[in-house]
């Protein structure tokens, strides 16, 4: 059980959950039970359980057949175990040299017990960070998150050049490929095929030798990056 700055206990459970439902809700709005489910790989009847339990904890709003959104306090919680949980990932990657793949799971595990404090500690060690190793904004002491978002790989055109800034963190297998590619942040790529039909995105890395490479479209679905200044004009 977790105390947070408000000197609230909160389960692993419902941190989890609440966390899950505040990502939902930046991708669409608003998370439906099917959808808490399928992230948390939980029955929905589970999911309805907690939801009612969260609804009268204060923690969410639920409107039948329009799915829930978290209220300011659910979205307090949320965000402090988000940072809580970005925290962990860097100071294990930079502190004690973990690979990027390795270090969801680790935090997963950690974020239910390191205290605000603690966290703190780390965030300054490390320079009061923005950002985690997979590109992802530090949500702030105070709750406040930077929302800017790079621009979807798969909605690139041929020819365009960008640089990488973000990768889904949700594959710790996806992760090692991207590694073994060179397609990690801060890489500089220009794409130079798209095949038709959701097929696989040809793009090189520049300065890279033998740069090209072929990656699938779901795979290229989980790297953000942002297009070279040049190309927007």
């Amino acid at each position: 059980m977790t105390r947070d700055r408000a000197g609230e206990n909160y389960t692993a459970s419902v941190e989890d959950y609440l966390k899950t439902i505040y990502e939902i809700e930046e991708a669409s709005g608003t998370a439906a039970t099917t959808d808490i489910a399928n992230r948390l790989d939980v029955a929905p009847a589970s999911v309805s359980g907690m939801v009612r339990r969260l609804a009268g904890q204060g923690l969410l709003e639920h409107e039948r057949y329009r799915g829930v959104r978290l209220t300011d306090e659910g979205r307090r919680v949320a965000l402090s175990t988000m940072r809580r949980h970005r925290i962990l990932e860097l100071y294990l990657v930079e502190e004690l040299d973990y690979p990027w793949d390795l270090v969801h799971d680790e935090a997963e595990r950690l974020e239910h017990a390191a205290s605000d404090e603690l966290i703190d500690r780390m965030a300054a060690v490390l320079g009061e960070p923005t950002l985690d190793p997979h590109g992802a904004p530090i949500p702030t002491r105070e709750g406040k998150i930077d929302h800017e978002e790079g621009t979807p790989l798969t909605e690139l055109e041929t020819g365009t050049r960008a640089t990488i800034v973000e990768v889904s963190d949700d594959d710790s297998d996806l992760l090692r490929y991207l590694s073994e590619l060179g397609l990690t942040l801060g890489a500089m790529i220009e794409i130079r095929e798209i095949a038709p039909f959701l097929g696989p995105i040809t793009l090189e890395i520049e300065g890279a030798e033998d740069g090209k490479r072929a990656i699938a479209h779901h795979v290229a679905g989980a790297i953000r990056v942002r297009v070279m200044e040049d190309e927007r004009e």
